[in-house]
């Protein structure tokens, strides 16, 4: 293929250090290209490779792009952005991928799938090709959390080897650098609405002969955080508000005296911990917004209409009379307690007393909370250009 002819199709290996093993998968991707009849090009991102690997890849046929910024996604997206095709697949320099799969990905493209998954627990694991902690736990279960957590319906979700649009890739305006490159792809793509397909691929063993550059515990941790960084609802709202529920029914289960389960008796601490519940929810969930209102913002998170709905709706002066009301009733109801705890010459409180003194000094907590919660959330989006509660500036 000359320079003067445009590719179809592309595809890119990040590469670091992988003289070895790089030459057969670019030997393999073109042979894929001309038994196919297909116009495609090769693009090997490198990440700093200093073992041969750039004049190894040139050698072979490929098109060598140097990713400046170190981690697998940003090799990655360097390749991305520097292919000439308007299809792209992308496969690991390892040699556990076999790049004769290429015309298969190129098929379903043909057929109107904008995204082509790779699927290896459909295709096929060969023995010693993955550690029997991912092939059995670590990936099945970061697929079901993802699954639950985002609805992708995608069985394979961080398979090295898939095909794209750049079309695509760019709406996606991927973040990451690292492993959590490979969810944040799926979760993205699920959240746009784009069409995705999956086939079934064979995964060989690592034929480089030396430990891989990723570290499984580290990366994993790295996928789990994006993920739940990604969806505030699971590691904010959720805990939050389940917090808040049991904290708001212990104060109101005890606001009336002792309550006894079994033999044991529940008083004035119980409830005490059932406030620190409350006001400790009320915090998170407040936390939990302010996540959602950035990632709204920032387009981190592009398919939150119900969100930009409720901001748009709730003004500041809303929340402010909300945390106002609440403020008031708390207050009144402690000034009610101060009065008859002074009418008895400020002498021990009973019980009783001490209970009502928790029950409204929580409810004026929480409107403290919400008063200043809803000036941070203004001022979130004022500074993000997002106008919460500003429906006229839309």
């Amino acid at each position: 293929m000359t320079e003067t002819v445009q590719p179809e199709v592309t595809v890119v290996i990040p590469c670091l250090n992988e003289a070895k093993t790089l030459p057969g998968c670019v030997d393999k991707a073109l042979a894929a290209f001309r038994s196919s009849g297909i116009r495609g090009e090769v693009v090997v991102s490198d990440n700093g490779s200093t073992d041969g690997s750039i004049e190894v890849a040139q050698q072979h046929g490929a098109r060598v792009v140097h990713a400046t910024l170190k981690g697998y996604g940003s090799a990655l997206r360097k390749g991305i952005e520097e292919a000439r095709s308007e299809f792209v697949i992308i496969g690991d320099a390892d040699g556990t991928y076999d790049f004769d799969d290429v015309p298969r990905f190129v098929q379903k493209w043909r057929e109107g799938y904008e995204i082509v998954m790779g699927n290896r627990f459909q295709g096929g694991i060969r023995p010693g090709a993955m550690r029997w902690t991912h092939q059995y736990l670590g990936n099945p279960m970061m697929t079901a959390l993802l699954n639950l957590m985002f609805h992708t319906g995608i069985r394979d979700a961080h398979t090295g080897m898939r095909g794209f649009t750049k079309d695509v890739f760019r709406c996606m305006d991927l973040r990451t650098t690292g492993w959590e490159f490979a969810s944040e792809f799926v979760i993205k793509a699920t959240k746009l609405g784009i069409r995705m397909t999956e086939i079934p691929i064979v995964l060989g063993p690592d034929l480089r002969g030396r430990p891989p550059h990723l570290r499984s515990i580290p990366g994993a941790w790295r996928n789990l955080r994006f993920m739940f960084l990604f969806a505030p609802q699971w590691l904010f709202l959720g805990p939050g508000i389940g917090l808040v529920a049991v904290g708001l029914t212990l104060v109101f289960w005890l606001v009336g005296g002792k309550r006894y389960v079994g033999h044991a008796a529940l008083s004035i601490n119980t409830m005490i911990f059932g406030m620190i519940f409350a006001l400790l929810g009320v915090q998170i969930i407040s936390i939990g917004v302010f996540a959602k209102a950035f990632s709204y913002s920032e387009n981190f998170d592009r398919n939150e209409r119900s969100l930009e709905r409720w901001l748009t709706r709730v003004s500041l002066e809303q929340g402010l009379l909300a945390g106002a009301v609440l403020m008031f009733i708390g207050l009144t109801g402690d000034v009610w307690a101060f009065w008859h705890w002074a009418i008895r010459q400020f002498g021990t409180l009973q019980d009783d007393q001490v209970r009502l003194v928790i029950f409204w000094s929580l409810w004026f907590f929480i409107g403290v909370q919400i008063i200043f919660s809803s000036f941070f959330l203004s001022m979130l989006g004022i500074s993000r250009r997002t106008y919460i509660g500003d429906s006229e500036s839309r």
